[in-house]
């Protein structure tokens, strides 16, 4: 490790982030805890392989050791590595973001909310990393953080940073919002979010909604308690001349409906269902495919019946494209939900200039005067439907 070819020490410390659990198994605790110490004092390392190394193998070392036997105690080794936040490389920032998450999960109680928060301040620029899994383990350190220190602080600094321009920083801090609800609660977040609803900006706007649209996909079951609060403003968002608002809107919908199925929710989500449907006639693609999920979600929490009842006025519609879309839409349900349409289908009834089926008359029918006891008779358009 004091070698002074830097391919050398960087060897080193990959050598023991591999030994680590071998030495775990032969009870050599103390030998670790040196190892520890060395490590330590390499922090200021130049060169960011080598510093990437002995992150990695400082990682190892907590894994194994534990974090109560840590030496040097946690205490001390967090507020080296908080400077080392500024470093760009990408894999200085994936080893230590990885490091500061396992801290954060096992022995969060050791270090002081404030040098947490300073971390999460810090952290805010690692969600712009070109590499997926830096801002996937980010957004994980942020429920770590959040859960040690409690939601409110930590959701302060990433609303906050829901105002910048890059899309993929605010997607990533969407992300890490709803991973925060998912580990203290939607109860936590979920007021604050409304609130920031109410901010006159389109990016805060379009990032609330993508919160909620990936809030409730975390939550599943849970949403049915919360589902209530955010009707209203997903029905402001469904109505809205954005067509990015109403894309993120529906892209909610979808999760939450297929999060509640069966759960007592049918009423709150025909309502949200109805502000849903006049978007199929959507020409954006992506606008189109978020409806159509949505739709899809919808049918799976209300019953591919209640989805029929509105396509049946538009499979027969005069105009073409009017009929393409319902008939897509029409499709997807005979796909989704054959057998349960069987009972939805309408009673066509019409004049005997076609072959009639079925001439035998029910006698329990022939008692009820107000039963039409004309056959069935289906012309070729409308058995087509059936079939």
């Amino acid at each position: 490790l004091n070698h002074k070819s830097a391919r050398t020490r960087q060897q080193a410390a990959d050598l023991i982030a591999q030994i680590a659990p071998v030495l775990k198994d032969c009870g050599e605790e103390g030998l670790m805890g040196h190892l520890g110490v060395v490590l330590y004092e390499y922090l200021g390392e130049e060169y960011p392989e080598v510093l990437a190394s002995i992150l990695g193998a400082l990682t190892a070392i907590v894994s194994n050791i534990g974090i109560s036997k840590m030496t040097p105690p946690i205490k001390d080794l967090l507020p080296r590595l908080t400077p080392i936040l500024r470093n760009r490389q990408e894999n200085v920032q994936e080893t230590l973001i990885d490091l500061i998450g396992r801290i954060a999960d096992r022995g969060s109680e050791h270090i002081p909310a404030k040098e947490w928060m300073r971390i999460c301040f810090e952290m805010l620029d690692m969600l712009k990393a070109h590499k997926k899994t830096i801002r996937r383990a980010t957004v994980n350190t942020f429920g770590y953080i959040a859960r040690a220190v409690g939601p409110q602080d930590v959701l302060v600094t990433l609303l906050n940073n829901l105002k910048v321009q890059e899309r993929q920083n605010r997607v990533c801090t969407t992300v890490a919002i709803a991973i925060v609800a998912e580990t203290c609660g939607p109860f936590t977040v979920l007021p604050a979010l409304l609130n920031e609803y109410r901010v006159q900006d389109m990016n805060v706007q379009n990032g609330v909604l993508k919160t909620l649209s990936f809030l409730f996909e975390y939550i599943g079951e849970q949403g049915r308690d919360y589902i209530n609060s955010v009707t209203n403003l997903l029905v402001d968002a469904l109505i809205d001349r954005d067509e990015v608002h109403r894309q993120t809107a529906m892209s909610c919908v979808s999760h939450m409906s297929l999060g509640v199925a069966n759960l007592g929710c049918e009423e709150q989500i025909l309502h949200l269902f109805n502000h849903l449907w006049p978007n199929i006639f959507e020409e954006s693609p992506h606008v189109l495919t978020a409806c159509m999920n949505a739709v899809n979600g919808c049918r799976v929490a209300l019953g591919p019946g209640v989805i029929l009842m509105y396509t049946l006025q538009g499979l027969f519609h005069p105009a073409r494209r009017v009929r393409d879309t319902i008939w897509r839409v029409y499709n997807n349900l005979y796909i989704g939900g054959s057998d349960a349409l069987v009972a939805f289908y309408p009673r066509l009834d019409f004049g005997g200039d076609t072959i009639q089926f079925g001439d035998d008359k029910d006698e329990d029918m022939e008692e009820d005067a107000n039963v039409d006891l004309t056959p069935l008779c289906y012309r070729r358009h409308e058995l087509e439907m059936v079939i």
